[in-house]
């Protein structure tokens, strides 16, 4: 594997950052590629060089970080529903101004769709309809109601400021969810 460029990347993480940014502060429809190179400071045939658009960029920003919420589901998949629900809440504590910007934005309802699929891919292995509370009820029920309940919290707590820790935050739904996948 080639190593990247610690300039290249110094570049991707200031137009990645900028985009997020611009966000919080603006519709995406709003934002231009030159908004995007101003904030970054980089030119604009840097970003070019890199991303399509600002679609592009998005899409990749939006890629990077349900990789990587996916990849911390298959580090934490020996663990309870609240240690593995802590490793998720603290990856979305580092990154609050995307996850924030991204769940509160109404520019970016394809986030919370890729979200919502992520968590309800990872809880699948976890239902059972055929014994125990869950018993002749329909699997995608089940998980679109606990995917739509995950996604749910996780809005609330970013639309409020986080008012609980994170530590917090995944205790408790991680007790909802033990409740009902035992």
């Amino acid at each position: 594997m080639s190593k990247v460029d610690r300039r290249i990347a110094k570049s991707q993480v200031a137009i990645k950052n900028a985009v997020t940014e611009l966000m919080s502060e603006k519709g995406f429809d709003d934002i231009t590629i030159q908004d995007i190179a101003d904030r970054a400071n980089v030119n604009r045939g840097t970003i070019y060089l890199h991303y399509t658009d600002k679609y592009d960029l998005l899409d990749k920003i939006i890629e990077e970080h349900i990789n990587k919420l996916r990849e911390l589901c298959r580090s934490a998949s020996e663990l309870t529903f609240q240690e593995g629900n802590y490793v998720w809440f603290e990856y979305f504590e580092r990154n609050y101004l995307f996850f924030s910007t991204m769940l509160a934005s109404k520019g970016a309802p394809y986030f919370r769709s890729r979200f919502l699929n992520l968590v309800i891919e990872e809880f699948k292995p976890e239902v059972d309809t055929t014994k125990g509370k869950n018993q002749g009820l329909s699997d995608d029920v089940i998980l679109q109601f606990f995917g739509s309940a995950v996604v749910g919290a996780v809005e609330w707590w970013f639309k409020n400021g986080m008012p609980l820790p994170a530590r917090v935050m995944a205790e408790q739904t991680g007790a909802l969810l033990d409740r009902n996948f035992e």
